[in-house]
């Protein structure tokens, strides 16, 4: 599904009307029909409870005036509270006025601060409230009068249900300009906006769900919209199709995975899981020698290559020669994952990533070795995979975790279509980067993911996928979202504080059995 930032849903919206003579008030009065089956649904027994709107000037009080009428043509009682003077209303949203107060609905209007000290009992007696204060269009700071709103309706712990958006949210970036709503429920029109799945945007969220309000399909097609969510479509095509019976090993790929090194021999282990799981015919391990005896006991399945070390029993640059040759019918390579930041292996990794010409998942110690060059890659492989966390992306773009996490999308494009990288930014809603600049929301995964492990098996599940021979992008789509639905059905069955990464491992073959049967 794409995704849009507000000024690419006001020129669908320009468009729909101007071009396709799609009357707004049409799209309005899908958008309120649309927003009041979904609040019906989400809260069946409405009915027999007290609804209030609170509705600003703008379209999104139009909405909320839609709303209205259609609760109350169910019989259902609803109030509004106008944060305005009635006569400031305009085009679509004075329309829609005008008709619920022909129908005799409860309207009250609440132009002052004062006023709506008179009405408070009001609102907080209502048993649900109904967000139609500001829509995607705001991008001044939430002040004085309507702040005071905003920061009362989230004090009363009543379920809330935005229009499009919680208010005083930013549609692009998701932080919120000054206050917004913290809703139970968000309903959003046409698509899905950015700043809606970006953090912080998506914790104020709540449950999020998008209404088709008529905007023509191939108007959406035909617009340059460059973000997606991931979607169990998506990736299903790419999942489901079986094993043809006259194939070996060999048909699915040999992966090599250059980790480990003292005290971080499980990273390198969980990485060869975790492919292995993911279909690869082959597994081979490039490993420090004296941990080799280590990895033949953790690992069965997979092969180990032991290595020149460091006196810190890190891979040597004497190493550089046999990773090479080891690297000769391999289909890719996972590099990084617990190999330290000894200096002489960071040179080694370093090298390799300038000199091997497959595709490479670069995560942890592999990047950062990447972050101590003075350009971030100085490479021209155009099948380099990058997994950074906030961390290890704040130190490839010479940055602060707080600037990462306040612009994920921003500064991901920029460095992968300046190095010609994908780019996998992990975390909250973990993040697919192209070097053409799209950009795709996972959406699954908890906080339960965050611990240690867990990246070291997306590299394995990714490079498990490449090593294949399937694309990369889809690889990456199909990779981040089942390591996430992977999170998510583990920490129902034992609880996001429970989980450690090998129980992903666990999930996969079922998984995986799951889409191969639709």
């Amino acid at each position: 599904m794409k995704i849009v930032t507000a000024e690419q849903m006001q020129e669908l919206d320009r468009k729909a009307i101007e071009t396709f003579r799609i009357p707004g008030i049409l799209l309005m009065e899908n958008a309120g029909r649309g927003a009041t089956e979904t609040i019906l649904a989400s809260f069946p027994d409405l009915q027999k409870k007290r609804a209030v709107i609170i509705a600003g000037k703008g379209n999104n009080g139009g909405d909320g005036f839609v709303i209205a009428r259609h609760l109350m043509n169910r019989g259902i009682p609803v109030k509004v509270i106008l944060l305005t003077d009635p006569k400031s209303l305009r085009g679509d949203a004075e329309t829609n006025h005008y008709i619920l107060h022909r129908m005799k609905g409860e309207i009250i209007p609440v132009p002052s601060a004062k006023d709506y000290q008179k009405i408070k009992r009001d609102v907080e007696k209502a048993d649900l409230l109904i967000d139609a204060i500001f829509g995607t269009g705001l991008d001044a700071e939430v002040r004085g009068y309507y702040r005071e709103v905003i920061d009362h309706l989230n004090t009363l712990h009543k379920p809330i249900v935005a229009i499009d958006i919680p208010s005083g949210l930013n549609a692009n970036t998701g932080k919120p300009l000054g206050a917004a709503i913290r809703a139970t429920l968000t309903i959003t029109f046409g698509l899905p906006k950015v700043g809606l799945l970006a953090s912080p945007g998506s914790d104020y969220v709540g449950t999020l769900k998008v209404i088709d309000i008529g905007i023509p399909k191939n108007l959406v097609e035909e617009e340059k919209i460059q973000s997606h969510l991931i979607e169990e479509e998506d990736i299903r095509p790419f999942l489901s199709s079986p094993r043809r019976p006259d194939t070996h090993k060999g048909d699915y790929g040999h992966l090599l995975v250059i980790a480990g090194s003292v005290g971080k021999t499980g990273a390198a282990a969980m990485v060869c899981d975790a492919a292995l799981r993911m279909g690869a015919g082959l597994v081979t391990l490039a490993i420090p020698k004296s941990l080799n005896p280590i990895m033949e006991m953790k690992l069965t399945e997979v092969m180990t290559e032991p290595l020149p070390e460091t006196p810190k029993q890190t891979l040597s640059m004497r190493a550089f020669n046999s990773i090479l040759r080891l690297c000769e019918n391999k289909k890719a390579v996972v590099i990084g994952p617990g190999l330290g930041t000894f200096k002489e292996t960071q040179s080694l990794i370093l090298k390799l990533i300038k000199t091997i010409g497959l595709p490479i998942i670069i995560d942890a110690d592999g990047l950062n070795a990447l972050a101590t060059q003075p350009k971030s890659l100085p490479v021209s492989n155009r099948s380099l995979i990058l997994t950074p966390h906030p961390g290890e992306m704040a130190r490839l773009v010479r940055s602060t975790v707080k600037d990462v996490q306040e612009n994920r999308i921003g500064i991901c494009k920029n460095f992968s279509q300046s190095s010609h990288a994908f780019l996998v930014l992990k975390g909250y809603r973990t993040l697919i980067v192209t070097p053409k600049g799209e950009v795709y929301i996972n959406p699954t995964g908890n906080s339960g993911l965050a611990t240690g492990g867990t990246g070291d098996v997306l590299s394995g599940m990714i490079g498990g996928l490449v090593c294949q021979g399937f694309d990369i992008l889809p690889s990456l789509q199909a990779a981040v979202y089942l390591h996430g639905v992977a999170g998510d059905e583990v920490a129902r069955e034992l609880g996001e504080k429970s989980l450690v990464a090998t129980d992903l491992i666990r999930k996969i073959p079922a998984l995986l059995k799951r889409y191969e049967n639709r």
